[in-house]
């Protein structure tokens, strides 16, 4: 709509209503899918979650790099022995510990609020069979089950499985002119959040030591031999959103080789 009114030289309301009305009448336009009221509750579940992750992360990564001016290196330490790791680097700095610590009872009240909100997660994915039946597949956790539950929503959207990596940008742009062609990187369209849990999910599954061999782990090793581990992710994160529709529109659970697809 915005690029078809920015052909007209004089912009007013007037000329933008009828140039909106003359789009309506001869239907360039595309119908927008509305999310059920559960999808738009499970998203805000997941958008808060991770905001609260984010900040978290955020705050200890600014006090590593705070603490590193004054030659203390926190170095590698999980999550729950952050804090205390931190604390005995500034016992003896009064003036910086009194900086710190109120970061560290920040970070520790977004640690807590966020446990909160991961168990509503897990509780939601464990009563879902939807979510359930996504988990079968390889790389797929509660938190890829549940965004990509949210995000597709319905799956009769999509008339072929094939159109969900497209629609969540993960197809090469491609630009034909005459005789140029041009195939370029994905075009990163749609949701930025269900595409990063797709790359998630390909990223477990392709590196991951632990857990059973599959035929999509197979094919995707097989094009990170010939392309390269990068676009090999992006390759299987794409096939995963296909497997996963198909499962979903199916009521399946993942066909873990070619012999389980024959007999089933």
């Amino acid at each position: 709509m915005h690029a078809a009114l920015s052909a007209r030289i004089n912009k007013t309301d007037r000329n933008d209503a009828m140039g909106i009305a003359q789009m309506m009448r001869v239907g360039l336009f595309k119908p927008v899918h509305v999310k059920t009221p559960a999808s738009q509750q499970r998203r805000l579940l997941l958008t808060s979650r991770k905001l609260l992750q984010r900040k978290a992360y955020d705050i200890e990564s600014d006090l590593r790099g705070q603490l590193r001016n004054f030659g203390l290196k926190v170095g590698v330490v999980g999550a729950a022995g952050f804090e205390q790791r931190v604390r005995d680097l500034v016992l003896d700095l009064p003036f910086v510990a009194a900086v710190v610590l109120p970061l560290l009872e920040a970070r520790s009240a977004l640690r807590t609020q966020l446990a909160k909100l991961h168990k509503m997660l897990l509780d939601q994915v464990r009563t879902d069979p939807i979510c359930r039946r996504l988990m079968t597949a390889p790389g797929v956790g509660p938190v890829v089950a549940l965004t990509y539950r949210t995000c597709v929503d319905n799956p009769a959207r999509f008339g072929r499985s094939q159109c969900v990596g497209a629609h969540y940008g993960l197809t090469p742009r491609l630009y034909q002119s005459g005789e140029t062609t041009r195939i370029g990187r994905i075009s990163k369209c749609g949701d930025t959040m269900m595409r990063a849990a797709l790359y998630e999910a390909a990223l477990v599954l392709l590196t991951s030591p632990r857990g059973r061999w599959s035929s999509l782990k197979v094919w995707g090793l097989a094009v990170a031999k010939r392309r390269g581990m990068q676009k090999a992710l992006v390759a299987v994160a794409r096939k995963l959103a296909i497997v996963l529709h198909r499962m979903w529109r199916d009521e399946t659970d993942f066909r873990w080789s070619a012999a389980t697809a024959t007999a089933a």
